[in-house]
């Protein structure tokens, strides 16, 4: 990423603070053993894919200051941990100009709490239940010792910066969503009933690290049968039967930003007349939906005529005797946002404008027949209307068919 990218973030965020006003954004900490995953609202400002750093930026008396503290090396944990990201390569990397070391983080907040009013950090959602999150163990100290200094969210100031998505965005955005339809086209090619589900999510993610792609989106859905049926079943450990329809609720992670892709195949060569029935019913209403999609409509109304139109669906063929017991069979919400997060920030009310990727995932869901259906697709907002990013991924049964024909018939 282009540090000018994120240097033009940063100038938004300082935008938004009032004077004696401060955000601190905390990158994640580092887990032993485990594959890293960055905090999103950190790489969203810094670029930066590395533990344990902490940006801070204050206005205090009209002047702008910002800060990126690092990690200082330690020669000794080199060969454990290698060497700790440098301070000309956070320059080059982030554009921040002054970098410190994380043990200089509470000398300096120290220096500027006398001024400062408000704090704004990436807290998360505080469960009672559980320990409180990294930024708000981390600023405990100041809470103690300086409780004038009224500490929020910093959710409410970055929705409006990453629900409209720039153009290196949407081309992270597209790379994830191409190479997920590849591994879905894999699969398409290669499953055979009596396969596990498991050895599906391997051919995919096979395909994801071929093509430079290390994470998921979002952990992975494969799910035959009856197991489709449970919106986040998420186990894939059971072994797929002739005759079982096959969910995949699917998505790779390019550079932080996530793909989210449902599509629905039979593990024999066609589908049934009940799975058709069904299918076509879905695949109707998620094609309906995405036309309605443009700059001023409200989510609301894509729910609700998502609600609509699958109660009249389900009604025309018995599936339900009146329009109040389609929840029975369609439990969730048809749209969500979509970018550094799988469910990204931004309302169920929101009004879309250019620049948003949303989701359209219509589904009906019926365990006593062992079926469930849902078809996925990731859909920009554009000026005109929009775009349907993922329009290269089968969806239509005659091309479904067509492939797993041909991938039994070998």
């Amino acid at each position: 990423m282009d540090s000018e990218i994120t240097r033009k973030r940063r100038e938004k965020l300082a935008e938004q603070l009032g004077d004696n006003e401060s955000a601190i954004v905390f990158a994640k900490p580092e887990i032993s053993l485990e594959k890293f995953s960055q905090d999103s609202n950190f790489l969203y400002f810094t670029g930066i894919n590395e533990p344990e750093l902490i940006y801070v930026v204050a206005k205090v008396w009209g002047k702008l200051n910002e800060v990126l503290f690092i990690e200082r090396g330690n020669p000794e944990r080199v060969v454990w941990e290698g060497v700790k990201l440098s301070i000309d390569e956070a320059k080059d990397i982030s554009g921040i100009q002054q970098i410190r070391y994380k043990d200089e983080f509470y000398p300096f907040l120290s220096g500027i709490c006398s001024q400062l009013t408000r704090i704004y950090s990436n807290l998360g959602y505080p469960m009672l239940c559980k320990p409180p999150s990294y930024p708000l163990y981390m600023l405990q100290p100041i809470q103690k010792k300086c409780p004038y200094i009224e500490i929020k969210d910093l959710n409410d100031m970055i929705t409006p910066l990453r629900l409209v998505k720039d153009e290196w965005e949407i081309q992270q955005l597209q790379r994830a969503i191409d190479i997920t339809g590849l591994g879905i086209r894999d699969i398409l090619h290669t499953a055979k009933a009596g396969m596990m589900e498991y050895e599906l999510e391997a051919t995919l993610f096979y395909r994801m690290q071929v093509n430079g792609l290390q994470q998921w989106g979002f952990a992975p859905i494969i799910a035959a049968g009856v197991n489709a049926a449970t919106l986040h079943y998420e186990k894939n450990n059971c072994q797929i039967q002739a005759g079982d329809l096959v969910l995949m609720d699917v998505g790779a992670s390019c550079n932080g930003y996530s793909a989210d892709i449902t599509r629905c195949f039979p593990i024999d060569q066609k589908f049934s007349s009940r799975q058709t029935e069904i299918y076509n019913i879905v695949l109707d209403v998620n094609k309906k939906i995405i036309e309605l999609i443009k700059p001023g409509i409200e989510m609301s109304v894509l729910n609700n005529n998502t609600v609509e139109w699958l109660a009249e669906g389900m009604l025309s063929i018995g599936l339900i005797n009146s329009r109040e017991e389609v929840r029975k069979y369609y439990m969730h919400s048809v749209s969500h946002f979509l970018g550094l997060e799988t469910h990204d920030v931004g309302g169920r009310e929101a009004v879309l404008v250019p620049g948003n990727v949303i989701t359209v995932e219509p589904g009906i869901y019926i365990p006593e027949e062992k079926l469930g259906v849902r078809i996925e697709d990731d859909v920009l907002v554009t000026d005109n209307g929009h775009q349907v990013l993922s329009a290269g991924i089968p969806k239509e049964i005659s091309d479904i068919e067509s492939i797993r024909q041909e991938a039994l018939q070998k």
